[in-house]
């Protein structure tokens, strides 16, 4: 633990291992199985256990609760793991579960995430680089969550849903459907309201690509055929654009869950 400055109030059981650097303050419990990363800093009153592994650079604030067992009705103490990665912000009250066998067996959070105050990732979930909850999302088990996807406040995921990359959901939305990559959902039940060219825009892509997923998305969602033979127009229309394909390859793949679809579609 070079460098790693521990208060004297915290307790880090034997078998942790706590990266160099890292800074654990009062009252802060500390798990046998745990990992903590370099860099790593843990306000105050922390509490992480179970098989937990944090990456670099995380800021955990006071009352966070990781890696405690799932809320789970089978879960009968196997070893399930939590894995988290580098550079993440996590705020005060959030809770991250492990996995279960019933599921993935693992819960993976990718780098650079921000989760805030309240926050609540479920057993199963994966959620990929960059994703941001605001306060008191609530994230039920096995959601996919993808990169850069964005979820306001007081919204609620079921379980196994899947949100695509650079997705929005709204404030205080209940999500039962999948959101497709750059879609933007809102309502309760959430409802599919356009795109999330903000966010489009704020990660970088170009006028031609932010056009042609419009295009796509109002053929997609058009009543004036089915939505299979939306899919196919759509398929049609751009074979080579990357990210219309990609939207595609999210819609083709399934899951769990259904789509969520604009109000005025008769498909939803």
């Amino acid at each position: 633990m070079t460098d790693t400055t521990v208060h004297p109030s915290a307790v880090i059981e034997a078998g942790a291992e706590i990266g160099a650097g890292c800074e654990i303050g009062p009252f802060c419990h500390i798990g046998p199985q745990v990992r903590l990363g370099a860099g790593s800093r843990l306000r105050s009153h922390v509490a992480i256990w179970g098989n937990t592994q944090i990456g670099a650079g995380a800021q955990i604030w006071p009352f966070a609760s990781l890696g405690h067992a799932p809320q789970h009705l089978k879960y009968r103490g196997e070893d399930t793991r939590l894995v988290i990665g580098d550079n993440c912000l996590i705020r005060e009250h959030v809770t991250m579960n492990p996995g279960t066998v019933q599921g993935r067996s693992e819960t993976t959070i990718g780098d650079n995430c921000a989760f805030f105050t309240g926050a609540h990732v479920a057993h199963d979930c994966d959620i990929e680089r960059n994703v941001t909850l605001i306060n008191n999302v609530m994230l039920a088990g096995h959601c996919t969550i993808g990169q850069y996807a964005t979820i306001a406040g007081g919204s609620g995921i079921h379980q196994f849903t899947r949100i695509g990359h650079h997705a929005y959901v709204g404030g205080l939305a209940a999500v039962e459907g999948d959101v497709i990559p750059f879609g933007m959902v809102l309502g309760n039940r959430a409802y599919l309201s356009g795109l999330n060219v903000i966010g489009m825009k704020r990660a970088g892509f170009d006028r031609h690509a932010i056009r042609n997923v419009r295009k796509a998305y109002r053929m997609l969602f058009s009543d004036d055929l089915t939505f299979k033979e939306n899919m196919d127009e759509v398929q049609s229309e751009f074979p080579d654009d990357p990210l219309v394909q990609d939207l595609m390859g999210f819609i083709r793949s399934g899951g769990d869950r259904a789509l969520c679809f604009p109000r005025h579609s008769q498909h939803s």
